[in-house]
């Protein structure tokens, strides 16, 4: 009898791809999702008889290998079950034969090439049929990445687009980006980022070996869409100038950043700020199929040295001396949330993942950030991998203002230290509203519970317990920060003060402004008021100043005064950046030594015209969402 082979293979990718939420891949190469059962339907030369085996390989990455699990060798069973690959036959027809193959939930995702082998009696007969991709499985419950809500998955892994919400605590705004992780090539140049990590480049199958874990994957990934340590995705500017390269206001999606970079072979896409880089990883880790969702928070701390504070150095103007403050605090900063299991960890820290690709702070040696358990941030957990330091402390550092005197010594000044990590966003289920998920990160602000989080938090930083080594806190001023500066609030001064916009803030106009002030004491007051402006980066670094002046005000018992201010258009509008941003400063010096910074950040509106289309209807002014 003539040797029996594989004539011809039909991948049913209608089938497989309905059934495995993949059909919208444009790939050339069939794609499904990990623990879940494909078929194929193999063509014969001829009907195969009982005593022939039917024998599968896959194999995955550079020198696969079984004991690597990026290469299996399985044959048809009809039993199901087995930890690793299996094949049952579905369907024989004489010489057509239907077969289904299942992954194992934790198997290593990526490209794989699938061969078959007929033996009998010594014969064998090889044929490869083709590659195809392997994802992460939301819908499968043994998967790491398992997400159980229907609804949650249609959003964070298959929406192809979404909202990112920017500007400032008391005016957030939403701007709509297309994540495109369904469009031409993008899961080809998704795959191709995690080729060209340094870790790939080093090793490559044992990296390869490595993405079977979400963990590792998002790690990876998380340094790869910056380009600090390598050829990665995006650069980025801070700095206003863009020269060479397109503002991080002008994108609109990821797709022209993922394209660019790999037709551009790997060069870095200038340029991008937070939320570009949290688009792009959103969309590679969706594309993926890992659940991911964009996450704004506002009024977010930069800690350098991971005291959790925000340390600021300012002058008796209450301008922020660049040269001291390392630490800041930016209106709004993006980042990401991802989906999974921590088998690391332990069953209590599943869930939410706080990464965020960003580079702001090196993580054992690379600017990357996570991931990081949102509930582990929650209760004060810092310990844990990955950087709980830094992200607990942009939800919930105490934010310090230091007063710099002339001799170099420094002196605690009154001011807001509750204002860290407000109005934390990202976009609804099934809408395009904003849902406040602050809760999730931290208890509600000065609360016990809080307090106890936070106390717990710089208890764990500054014990031996949490890494075998005290920890390092930078010296402020040549003084080294204690445990009791983190904890002790600051004097409550006698007065209070605010800032109180009278008129819109519209570029293009005078901003109108009152300072107001309460004596809170039964007895008359004298207050000396230093007051400063400049125009911002979002990060709320200056870049101009724009208002100084002094003024002597006198409060009587109980008494409230507003003290005006003004600045003109032609005061600002040569320094204002494309971020429209402003901050104001008030530093209060009351009689008695008390000393109270009051601040505002203002973000300035385009206000545009639009006419109706019959005469004489009046126009009608809207701002840009």
């Amino acid at each position: 009898m003539a040797g029996i082979r594989v004539t011809k293979v039909d991948w049913q990718r209608l089938r497989n791809g309905a059934a495995h939420h993949t059909q919208e891949y444009p790939c050339p190469e069939l794609v499904i999702r990990r623990g879940q059962s494909f078929s194929l339907t193999l063509e014969l030369s001829r009907d195969p008889d009982c005593e022939e085996t039917l024998i599968f390989t896959v194999e995955t990455g550079p020198r696969a290998s079984e004991a690597l699990h990026t290469k299996a060798v399985f044959q048809t069973s009809e039993l199901d079950g087995g930890e690793g690959w299996t094949a049952a036959k579905e369907a024989q027809m004489e010489n057509t034969l239907t077969v289904s193959l299942t992954s194992p939930p934790n198997a290593v995702i990526g490209r794989y090439l699938l061969s078959t082998r007929l033996s009998s009696h010594r014969k064998h007969s090889n044929r490869r049929l083709g590659e195809f991709i392997l994802l992460f499985n939301p819908w499968c419950a043994e998967d790491d990445v398992f997400l159980a809500s229907e609804e949650e998955r249609q959003e964070y892994v298959l929406n192809d687009s979404g909202i990112i919400f920017r500007g400032v605590e008391k005016h957030i705004r939403a701007q709509g980006w297309n994540y495109g992780q369904f469009e031409e090539d993008i899961l080809n140049i998704c795959l191709s980022i995690l080729d060209r990590s340094p870790s790939h480049q080093d090793n490559p199958a044992t990296d390869v070996s490595c993405r079977h874990d979400p963990i590792y994957v998002t790690r990876v990934i998380s340094a790869m869409v910056n380009s600090n340590n390598d050829q990665g995705v995006v650069q980025g500017q801070w700095q206003g100038r863009y020269g060479g390269g397109t503002s991080p206001l002008h994108w609109r999606g990821s797709v022209a950043i993922l394209q660019k970079w790999f037709k551009g072979r790997h060069k870095p896409v200038k340029y991008g700020q937070c939320w570009v880089f949290a688009g792009v990883m959103c969309t590679v880790l969706r594309c993926l199929g890992i659940a991911t969702r964009v996450v704004s928070n506002f009024n977010s701390a930069h800690d350098t040295d991971q005291n959790l504070s925000v340390d600021k150095y300012v002058d008796f103007f209450g301008r922020t001396l660049e040269d001291l403050t390392e630490d800041s605090m930016w209106n709004f900063h993006v980042w990401n949330e991802s989906w999974f299991a921590r088998q690391d960890l332990g069953p209590s820290y599943n869930g939410w993942q706080v990464l965020d690709a960003t580079p702001q702070e090196e993580s054992e040696g690379v600017f990357r950030c996570g991931p990081a358990s949102v509930a582990a941030i929650r209760e004060g957990d810092i310990h844990l991998a990955h950087d709980g330091p830094f992200v607990f402390a942009e939800v919930n550092a105490d934010y310090i203002t230091w007063l710099w005197h002339e001799d170099e010594s420094r002196e605690r000044v009154y001011s807001d230290t509750k204002k860290i990590g407000r109005c934390i966003s990202t976009k609804a289920v099934g809408s395009d509203l904003r849902v406040d998920i602050t809760g999730l990160y931290k208890y509600p602000e000065g609360s016990r519970k809080e307090r106890q989080v936070y106390s717990k938090a710089v208890k764990r930083l500054f014990s031996v317990e949490a890494s075998g080594r005290r920890t390092q806190i930078r010296r402020a001023g040549g003084r080294c920060l204690r445990r009791d500066d983190l904890l002790e609030p600051a004097t409550k001064p006698s007065i209070t003060g605010k800032f109180k916009v009278l008129e819109p803030p519209m570029l293009g106009h005078d901003l109108r402004l009152a300072l107001c002030l309460a004596n809170l004491t039964s007895r008359a007051q004298w207050v000396r008021v230093n007051l400063s402006g400049a125009t911002i980066l979002y990060t709320r670094k200056p870049v101009a100043e724009i208002l100084h002046e002094s003024h002597t005000v006198r409060l009587g018992p109980k008494e409230e005064k507003r003290i005006p201010i003004a600045i003109s258009y032609s005061k600002y509008k040569e320094d204002l950046t494309e971020d429209k941003k402003i901050l104001l400063a008030a530093m209060c010096l009351v009689t008695k030594g008390e000393k109270l910074l009051v601040e505002k950040d203002i973000t300035l509106e385009d206000f545009i015209t639009i006419k109706r289309a019959h005469p004489g209807a009046p126009g009608k002014n809207f701002s840009p969402v």
